[in-house]
């Protein structure tokens, strides 16, 4: 009886798919899957998101998966879903990130039907602290929502989906709509112009509606929405003391405040993040430990069920979808001969390797990246409304930027005063709008 034995895989060489088993897939997006997977040779859990590129390329986003990518490189925080590896193969492409098997928070809110005071008001502080390193690092968000939390087994909070994100401008306001719109700052749906400011009022947002189980702005159409961003009051409920600290509605009237100005997190000068840190509702917080995760989170996913949709297992079960298998590549292929959009992706795709290469950053070269042929003007997607205050999730949205706005010679800006920014970073580009989006996954890792 013959024997198959798989070829050794040169570890020394470019990571590949070979350098991974396969295991459980975990998440599903409109390009293909998140799997778990675990890397031969230490033996460690990892999250691998692959990308089909040919229904990247009819979708055009491209751009987008290239830019996600170049950002990816940049980032390592504690509470961030960090990238390990990049490569592809030749029908997709693969992000490794750090696994985060503790369910994202709009699977634990639609399960509890909201989340007690203590265990927002230390998500809000872990969360707040890679804000506060993200905008370090020159990067906006824009798209922070409790489906792009993603959990650890152990309680931590970690920002996830970076698809929309973009370096911001010294010089000039963004003024691309982007992000969902459930979230979004005055600033962004009313097109003003608007700069990091935007991610600590989605994150007041988010803690809202982690707290009350309803957000504190909806509408049945985009335009209600839109008018009720940027004109309705923010109200609480009559029985909101039950659920929340009067010092907890103080910092959520600070986040959810329309003028960046005064909005909690945006003092100019490197002074926000002491705003927060000075807050009453975190008085408290050991904040040097929460950078180092030596605080025992007050809730703890239960690690014996799944905090995920199993229903993604089931595809490749019943063979409803082409499962994922290692695969060699075609040897030396011919770029010249290759569709625009494959040849930009093997160009600018490249690999990365976080055990055998430095991170790097792209700025100020990282400008916003279109894809061959890329047609202009909004993308098709659509935003998933809510007309009575019940939790719809949104869709990540994108519209083309119009021209950069001048930044007004008040506009507050923040001072760079952390040591991992780097001194080079003096020339910003102009913002020139993004690629239309990834659709969102339904566990938080955006595929």
């Amino acid at each position: 009886m013959g024997c198959c034995f798989s070829e050794p895989v040169d570890f020394d060489g470019e990571v590949n798919l070979y350098h991974f088993d396969l295991h459980r897939a975990v998440g599903k997006g409109a390009f293909g899957k998140v799997r778990v997977v675990e890397h031969k040779r230490s033996k460690k859990l990892y999250a691998l998101k692959y990308i089909e590129k040919a229904k990247c390329i009819r979708q055009k986003a491209v751009g987008n998966i290239i830019q996600e990518r170049r950002l990816l490189e940049e980032i390592n925080h504690p509470f961030v879903v960090n990238l390990r590896y990049a490569f592809q193969d030749d029908e997709n492409c693969f992000f490794v990130l750090d696994l985060m098997l503790g369910g994202d928070l709009r699977f634990h809110l639609e399960r509890t039907g909201h989340i007690q005071e203590e265990i927002v008001k230390f998500w809000i502080a872990e969360l707040a602290c890679a804000l506060e390193y993200l905008h370090g690092q020159k990067i906006i968000h824009r798209d922070l929502k409790p489906d792009n939390i993603l959990l650890d087994a152990m309680g931590h909070a970690h920002i996830t989906d970076f698809n929309v994100a973009i370096h911001y401008s010294e010089r000039r306001l963004h003024t691309s709509v982007a992000g969902s719109m459930a979230y979004m700052a005055p600033q962004v749906v009313g097109k003003k112009g608007y700069s990091w400011q935007i991610d600590w009022w989605s994150l007041g947002v988010t803690a809202y509606e982690l707290l009350f189980h309803k957000r504190p702005f909806d509408g049945r159409s985009a335009d209600k929405m839109t008018h009720s961003i940027l004109k309705d009051p923010l109200v609480f409920s009559e029985d909101a003391t039950t659920r929340c600290s009067e010092s907890g509605i103080s910092a959520l009237r600070g986040f959810i405040d329309r003028d960046p100005k005064t909005r909690l997190g945006c003092n100019p000068n490197g002074q926000g993040f002491q705003d927060i840190q000075r807050h009453p509702w975190f008085a408290g917080i050991d904040w040097q430990a929460i950078e180092k995760k030596e605080v025992q989170p007050p809730f703890v996913p239960d690690m014996k069920q799944a905090n995920f949709d199993v229903s993604h297992e089931l595809d490749e079960f019943l063979m409803v979808e082409k499962p994922l298998t290692h695969s060699k590549r075609k040897a030396n292929p011919d770029l010249e001969k290759m569709k625009p959009e494959l040849r930009q992706l093997e160009e600018q795709f490249t690999v990365y390797d976080f055990a055998n290469m430095q991170r790097i950053s792209y700025y100020p070269h990282n400008q916003d990246i279109t894809a061959v042929g890329r047609e202009s003007g909004m993308t098709d997607r659509t935003m998933a409304q809510s007309a009575t205050g019940t939790i719809v999730p949104t869709a990540t949205i994108v519209e083309r930027s119009q021209a950069g706005t001048p930044l007004p010679t008040d506009s507050p800006q923040q001072s760079l005063s952390r040591a991992s920014v780097s001194r080079s970073r003096r020339s910003p580009p102009l913002h020139q709008g993004p690629s239309p989006p990834i659709p969102n996954s339904t566990n938080g890792y955006a595929i």
